[in-house]
């Protein structure tokens, strides 16, 4: 059979304020079609694209199977070349074995006993956070608490010192706009110095590391060794880059966006409301974060190369095509969720795609989870009548869909 072809500007601005109406009629009328300005085939139903995630014939990466030559890519842009770099070295973007060594060796160093011991230090960041806020009697829930909580995690967690963490959340912020389609020859620009200048502070502080192991992911990943195998400088200097924009991204948007969805919901909102002044230990708090990243998802949609030829449906998907995966369209399938428009905070079954699924889910999804459920239950604890101080939203872009403000009233 021959795709469907149909036009998804996923840049204009009204669809990136609100994706969802337009993602169910294309899951409903076109779940499966081509688009020409984008050169992508897009999947938009839960079942098609949790198969796609799990068919090893697709993977991250396709040069090294293909050039760019043959693939029909322009030639390379000598300005691009760190961020490709960058790109082609750490684990998200390898496919097995390297995929496999790189996911090992870092899972070692990031295991979950470090997440956990971090429990205390991220209660710590968010009272401290909104110790600065609570006389002025408002915020803005971006930049006072999403942003600076989760830099100030993974900083710690990697042992970047206090006074140089400011650094890390600018090289972030450059580096991720590249994902955006369509991304300007300025934003590559900026995200390559950003890769450089990110680069070169790491290679110096796993230097310190080895000389001075401290407590800190830096230090494990510089010693970490399994059968023999063992991280290069360039792997985990690419790895703690992507830990910091992956974990990053989704713990910010993940709390902007899910704040915004409980000030739409306000019957919802007071049940967590009840339940962090109770602190009755039911686990709403756990169940409310996975129902809020599926319910307004802040990484929407996620690449995959086609590495040997697929007969998907019918449909034949050559290799070296590129298949763009609506997570956000999945994660309102009606076909996999009962009432799925519905926000229910009790939800069990909830399988979402916001962390990914198979071979590439997200190794930082346990710390997300975790700086999520303290930020909203500490949040809701000490400002229980919080409220919405505007009615007028921007949104980053799609791929990375967050908000880039969120002001809020405290009392």
């Amino acid at each position: 059979m021959t795709l469907p072809s149909r036009r998804f500007d996923l840049n204009e601005p009204e669809f990136i304020l609100d994706p969802y109406p337009l993602l169910a009629e294309l899951r409903e009328q076109t779940p499966i079609f081509y688009e020409e300005q984008w050169q992508k085939v897009f999947f938009t139903r839960y079942e098609d694209i949790a198969a796609l995630l799990k068919d090893r014939r697709l993977g991250r990466q396709i040069t090294h199977i293909m050039s760019p030559q043959a693939l029909g890519w322009p030639p390379p842009d000598p300005e691009r070349a760190p961020f490709d770099r960058f790109q082609s070295t750490h684990m998200l973007d390898r496919e097995p074995p390297d995929h496999t060594r790189l996911k090992s060796l870092v899972s070692k160093a990031f295991s979950p006993q470090r997440v956990e011991n971090l429990r205390r230090r991220i209660e710590q960041h968010v009272d401290r956070l909104l110790d600065k806020v609570e006389a002025a009697g408002r915020m803005d829930l971006h930049d006072d608490l999403a942003e600076p909580l989760p830099v100030a995690v993974i900083a710690e967690l990697l042992g970047v010192p206090e006074p140089e963490r400011h650094r890390l959340r600018p090289w972030s912020a450059d580096i991720v706009k590249v994902y955006e389609f369509g991304a300007t020859r300025e934003q590559v620009r900026r995200a390559s110095q950003a890769v450089i200048e990110f680069s070169d502070y790491l290679r110096q502080l796993a230097r310190e590391r080895r000389e001075q192991p401290q407590d800190d992911l830096i230090s494990a990943l510089v010693t970490v060794e399994e059968q023999g195998q063992k991280l290069t400088e360039d792997e985990m200097i690419a790895n703690c880059i992507l830990l910091l924009n992956a974990g990053h991204e989704a713990t910010v948007n993940g709390l902007t966006g899910g704040m915004l969805t409980l000030f739409r919901h306000p019957a919802q909102k007071e049940q967590l409301v009840n339940e962090a002044r109770n602190a009755s230990g039911s686990g709403l708090f756990k169940t409310a974060v996975e129902e809020l990243l599926r319910f307004d998802t802040p990484l929407p949609l996620f690449t995959r190369w086609v590495l040997e030829e697929v007969d998907y449906k019918g449909y034949p998907l050559k290799r070296g095509t590129e298949v763009a995966l609506l997570y956000a369209a999945g994660n309102r399938d009606p076909y996999r969720f009962e009432r799925p428009d519905e926000l229910d905070l009790t939800r069990k079954d909830n399988p979402h795609f916001t962390f990914g699924m198979g071979n590439h889910y997200c190794l930082g999804a346990p710390l997300a989870r975790l700086e999520l459920q303290i930020a909203f239950e500490t949040l809701l604890r000490r400002f229980p009548n919080i409220q919405l101080a505007t009615d007028k939203f921007e949104y980053t872009g799609f791929v990375l869909r967050g908000l880039k403000s969120l002001p809020v009233t405290l009392a």
